[in-house]
């Protein structure tokens, strides 16, 4: 419908005075506002284009919502409500900003020529940057099931590899065609605003009128950015009361995302903290002689004397992505890891193992420093030339020759400097170490690394500790050429995919030829002389979140779990007793485990503890063990402990304390609420204070 605005500008000059009324056409509502002869020009056309990018910001939300499935199938509308909220603030900031600058006479739009043509160049660079972002948003939620945040600037860092990943991944000429046709679209909108404004009814000079409408369209966009009534700005953590992950994410907007996230770029330790949880977490550890005033954390830890076997070779693989709910072990219908199932059947197998963090860079250096990698934003602990110098428990294992394995180069995430700075005597080998040629922008395939791995490995004539880092699991999910005969693509229906946890074919059958990979790998191991006296060891970089509502409460969907759960396995069928462990356990006791299995004297400094410890099982089976969990994306920190998971903001004053074996939040212990959130609190921050505090020895 439309109204007739010829009545009311003849009949009634002052609409606040006199009613009208309307004669109704096809016509946006808003088209009467525009034409009001007593809104400043200015008001019309930055309103016009604000409009225009709500519509645009609301359009890519519904995108969002087609494209990214609803896992429970929930009500969204609440969510969609709370995506306005952050959208308004969002288009509201540029619009108050153009407002204000456009007014001045000397680059008004409307009284000088080359101003028109500066603010239209404005506006669609605008356009192009809320293109790139929901772009880069999409790619990253696809990914990593998050909405964008300040990590993505870490890509920067490795762009040569980033860039490559992205364009052996997705479709990006089919992106580039449909951004070329976006930006010509928005270009002629913007211009086509401008024209009808200037066109239109010149505004009637009265000063009081303008400054009226002035203050209240001031008013109104000031509203839209604090975003609500009451005492605090709406926040991102306002989403997360919506009830589910996927609601929370629907709800939010990639600007305010990657904004929140930016601000917290720069951890600061605070060091009234770190010495206020020193005593609890020094006695949880196993201090022996602590020290308030000199944060001592060190532990020397004699060697076990109930093996009878010589000291063993160790082989350590940190498996790209493997997330537990997504594998065999777990019951998961699609069966993609059989052969890893069966090495769990017969090694020393932990079923409730988490990573500390999510991100591969990440996991490596929770694994090789035993430390929790909680940095906030577009970096990791591994990219800081700071705290480069770290303490590991790879180097207690004296005598012994030191590997690492990467199909790709170390230079990504600046692996190097932690491997090669911190391991003694360390053989690194990178993708231009090996025969096998290149697959895609992560080097070689995993199968090759594997192969290429047991080839040195059967020549040593000492023992060795060797770690071996796989990629394929990854996107662009690459299955070799040369691999195709002997590994099978299964097709399985979008449907029975989406239940299980795979987002694509591509992605399934990278798991499963991770499955393939390891079997050639331990199948080649067999044959050589070294395999009776070693002890491989299987855990995941970190998890995929994802719905794994069929095969877990719900709380691991919900809580993100999924994203830290990993399987990890001790398998040594000559020397290990087969055994399935149910307590808790964290991808930071790897080291200390492995230095007890090989008695290793050795000195630990960080958080992990030797799980597989005679007088810990003996104790309570492993059922006092607390482990810590952090989201550094939705800048959460957490402890599980027993059947129990809690939660909270990391900068926040308490949380949420949830059933891991049921779908109930729990509520009435208060008593373990808080002392999980004492330990939490404490852990975050020694976390923080110990990379700057565990030089090598």
């Amino acid at each position: 419908m439309r109204f007739s605005t010829n009545f009311i500008l003849k009949k009634s000059p002052n609409l606040f005075l006199k009613p009208a009324i309307f004669k109704f056409k096809p016509l946006f509502l808003t088209d009467y506002f525009y034409r009001m002869k007593y809104v400043p020009k200015n008001i019309k056309w930055v309103l016009r284009n604000g409009l225009l990018l709500l519509l645009l910001m609301t359009f890519f939300r519904l995108v969002f919502f087609l494209v990214f499935k609803n896992p429970n199938k929930e009500n969204v509308l609440d969510a969609f409500l709370m995506g306005l909220r952050f959208d308004i603030r969002i288009v509201a900031i540029p619009t108050l900003a153009i407002w204000i600058l456009s007014c001045q006479p000397f680059i008004n739009p409307f009284k000088k020529t080359w101003a028109a043509k500066f603010w239209n160049i404005i506006y669609q660079a605008i356009g192009c940057i809320v293109l790139i972002v929901y772009t880069a948003d999409f790619g990253h939620y696809a990914y990593l099931h998050q909405r964008l945040n300040a990590s993505v600037l870490s890509y920067t860092k490795d762009a040569a590899i980033s860039t490559t990943m992205v364009w052996q991944s997705y479709p990006v000429i089919r992106w580039v065609l449909g951004a070329v046709l976006f930006i010509f679209l928005f270009r002629w909108v913007i211009r086509k605003n401008y024209r009808t404004v200037h066109e239109g009814q010149s505004t009637i000079k009265k000063r009081p009128a303008m400054i009226c409408f002035s203050a209240l369209f001031f008013v109104l966009l000031a509203a839209g950015i604090f975003g609500r009534i009451g005492q605090f700005p709406l926040r991102w953590s306002d989403a997360q009361e919506l009830g589910s992950d996927y609601k929370a994410s629907l709800a939010m907007n990639p600007f305010q995302s990657f904004a929140s996230t930016l601000a917290f770029k720069d951890n600061k330790i605070d060091m009234q903290k770190v010495k206020q949880h020193y005593q609890e977490l020094a006695a949880y550890f196993g201090v022996v002689q602590p020290n308030p005033d000199s944060l001592n954390f060190s532990r020397t830890v004699a060697p076990r004397d109930n093996f009878s076997f010589k000291q063993p070779n160790i082989v350590l693989v940190i498996c790209e992505s493997f997330s537990a709910y997504k594998s065999s072990m777990y019951g998961n219908p699609l069966n993609t890891t059989p052969y890893f199932n069966s090495l769990c059947s017969n090694g020393i197998f932990f079923e409730r193992c988490f990573t500390p963090c999510y991100g591969t860079a990440r996991g490596v250096w929770a694994t090789i420093t035993g430390i929790p990698d909680v940095t906030i934003g577009p970096t990791t602990n591994t990219r800081n030339p700071e705290i480069v110098n770290q303490h590991t428990i790879i180097n207690d294992f004296k005598g012994y020759e030191k590997f690492y394995f990467i199909g790709g180069s170390a230079s990504w995430a600046n692996i190097r400097g932690l491997l090669k700075h911190n391991i003694d005597s360390l053989h690194l080998y990178e993708q231009d170490d090996y025969e096998a040629p290149k697959i895609d922008v992560w080097g070689i395939s995993d199968k090759n690394v594997f192969l290429e791995a047991n080839k040195v490995l059967a020549k040593q004539t000492k023992p060795f500790f060797s770690v071996i880092q796989t990629a394929d699991n990854h996107r662009p999910y690459t299955i070799p050429e040369e691999d195709r005969a002997a590994f099978k693509k299964v097709s399985v229906p979008k449907d029975s995919l989406a239940k299980y946890g795979f987002e694509t074919e591509d992605e399934f059958n990278a798991f499963r030829y991770t499955d393939f990979c390891y079997q050639q790998f331990i199948e080649a191991a067999k044959k050589e002389s070294y395999f009776d006296n070693t002890i491989f060891v299987f855990v995941g970089d970190h998890g995929i979140r994802g719905n794994a509502a069929d095969m877990f409460p719900k709380v691991w969907t919900e809580q993100g779990l999924t994203c830290q759960h990993v399987p990890l396995l001790f398998y040594a069928p000559k020397i290990l007793p087969a055994k399935r462990h149910s307590f808790l356990c964290s991808q930071l006791d790897i080291l200390p485990t492995i230095a007890g299995l090989s008695r290793i004297p050795y000195t630990n400094t960080s958080f992990g503890t030797d799980i597989l410890d005679p007088a810990l099982l003996a104790k309570d089976s492993g059922n006092s063990k607390r482990i810590f969990i952090f989201d550094d994306g939705k800048q959460l920190a957490g402890t599980a402990y027993q059947r129990n998971f809690y939660e909270q903001l990391v900068n926040g004053k308490t949380g949420s304390l949830y059933n891991m074996h049921s779908n109930e939040k729990v509520s009435e212990n208060d008593s373990l609420l808080n002392a999980l959130h004492s330990f939490t609190e404490g852990w975050l921050e020694w976390a923080k204070y110990l990379p700057y505090h565990n030089g090598k020895r």
